[in-house]
């Protein structure tokens, strides 16, 4: 990870002045004489006409000639005081002073164009007999078996000492898979790429030994050069191409890698040897990470040839947007600063915003992570920790205090209450010695004797596994001491002495039978 993180920043330390200086000043595109796809050599503009408008009727020519049965014969002659060369005594290019290097003379220099020119038109035609294409089909299936066993000597090697999400199992466990990482997506396109270059490569090998093929990937490389280098985006009085834009991109992501890079090594090798505490750590850290890529990207475009002034009237509009359209981005915005720079809450509080609970994980600059007791993360705007009311149990000292009420039967012993809460709390680890635990008689409730028994904890996030185990200890004590834990009482006071209830006919007559004395013979 690091390795590639410092070739990403390195990378864009060369990358970037050599394109900025290619963007300052674009040469004129070069012309060549070709044949078959091999460029002989290249021509210069004259007075009347451009480079490419010279070679263009010659290469067509001689591209006829060498796929047809026609003689092919160059030569030199003199017309108008220059050499020009012809082809079948027709003339297809006049060599001027422009052509000729100074130690040279013009003479001289279409003599040994003329020759370049014979030499190549013998090796077009040798290169379309039937000899030559059955001697080099072996070769090619080499060649593919090569790019073949060179694409899995790359997948091998980067198994073994560069293994990646996409190329080998993630599990560490049985039943457990490691999540994917940005750095597991980067290997694998870098193999990616690798192995597709060895196949392009292979391809290209082969479409060099015949002329058709040849051919039809020289205008396919030209016309893809063509469609990227042809400018569509004009900025600051220049204009770029689809290509430089693809570059830009580049070189940004890479900025952005290598700023993660150093901020990583901040973190790790200066700031935890500080001793400052991890949400100033944090706050630093992001800071530093945001200010490194304003100035990067600001460099960067500049040596891309971007004049900045230009940006005037976009960042003015973006302003007016960021005051209209988008206010409660920029209203989080501001609250990140703010909450980074007052640090209210910080990394590794344990907060409660409304009804959430959680411990925060991470600060940003416009919303916070907080991760529940449920391990659920969620995302928290950072205005509500300034609009709403928040509870940071970890602010200033962790120490927090739990109320646990409990209540007694009416006729218990106060003071044996009292020494049975306090015995519950003996032994209890997660309870604090100092302050040491309390007990309250609150008062006489409707049904029971109300106690409030107040501990002292550190670990305020376990408060409710907390809480839990001291109401399993203080159930087991009162139950030893014979302690009664009431239930709700009701007393009912009936004012009107005369109340008619209505019975059913059957059951009326079996209370009457059952109330009525027994009759005189019985007693008898």
């Amino acid at each position: 990870m690091r390795l590639a993180s410092l070739l990403a920043l390195a990378t864009l330390l060369v990358v970037a002045p050599l394109h900025g200086a290619r963007a300052q000043a674009r040469p004129e595109i070069p012309a060549f004489l070709e044949l078959d796809g091999h460029r002989l050599f290249e021509v210069t503009a004259s007075k009347d006409y451009s480079a490419k408008q010279r070679v263009e009727r010659a290469n067509r020519l001689l591209q006829e000639v060498v796929a047809s049965k026609q003689p092919g014969k160059i030569g030199v002659r003199e017309l108008n005081n220059l050499p020009v060369i012809t082809l079948d005594g027709e003339v297809i290019l006049t060599v001027t002073r422009r052509d000729t290097p100074e130690s040279m003379a013009v003479g001289q220099q279409a003599e040994l164009w003329r020759r370049t020119i014979a030499s190549s038109i013998a090796r077009g035609r040798a290169q379309r007999q039937p000899t030559y294409v059955a001697r080099m089909i072996p070769v090619s299936v080499g060649i593919l078996g090569l790019a073949f066993l060179l694409q899995r000597l790359l997948r091998l090697l980067w198994q073994r000492f560069l293994p990646s999400a996409l190329t080998q199992p993630l599990t560490s466990e049985p039943g457990s898979v490691r999540p994917l990482r940005g750095m597991d997506w980067l290997l694998h396109g870098v193999l990616v790429v690798l192995q597709f270059g060895v196949w392009v490569a292979a391809v290209r090998v082969i479409a060099g030994f015949f002329p058709a093929t040849r051919l039809l990937i020289g205008r396919l490389f030209e016309a893809v050069t063509e469609s990227l280098g042809s400018p569509f985006l004009p900025l600051g009085g220049r204009s770029y191409s689809v290509l430089d834009a693809v570059i830009l991109v580049a070189l940004f992501l890479v900025l952005v890698r290598g700023v993660a890079f150093l901020t990583g090594m901040l973190r790790t090798r200066v700031l935890q040897r500080t001793g400052i505490e991890p949400g100033s750590q944090e706050a630093i850290a992001f800071i530093l990470q945001y200010g490194l890529l304003f100035l990067g990207t600001l460099v960067l475009l500049q040596l891309w040839g971007l004049n900045l002034t230009s940006l005037a009237l976009f960042a003015s509009v973006l302003g007016v947007g960021v005051g209209l359209g988008l206010q409660g981005i920029a209203k989080n915005l501001i609250s990140g600063l703010i909450i980074m720079f007052e640090r209210p809450i910080q990394v590794n509080d344990f907060v409660e915003v409304g009804d959430l609970q959680g411990t925060v994980t991470r600060v940003n600059l416009r919303s916070t992570e907080v991760v529940t007791l449920d391990r659920i993360s969620i995302i928290v705007p950072n205005a509500e920790f300034l609009e709403s009311r928040v509870v940071n149990w970890s602010h200033g000292s962790p120490i927090s205090r739990l109320r646990i009420p409990v209540g007694v039967a009416y006729g218990s012993d106060c003071q044996l209450v009292r020494q049975a809460l306090l015995d519950a709390c003996e032994g209890f680890p997660d309870i604090l010695a100092a302050p040491p635990p309390k007990v309250f008689f609150n008062g006489f409730g409707e049904s029971s004797l109300d106690f409030l028994l107040l501990v002292w904890i550190n670990q305020p996030r376990r408060q409710y596994e907390i809480r839990s185990e001291l109401n399993f200890r203080i159930e087991a004590m009162l139950r030893r001491h014979d302690l009664t834990i009431p239930f709700p009482q009701r007393d009912l006071h009936l004012r009107n002495e005369q109340i008619q209830v209505a019975f059913p006919a059957d059951i009326t007559d079996a209370l009457i039978a059952r109330l009525s004395p027994p009759p005189p013979e019985a007693e008898a």
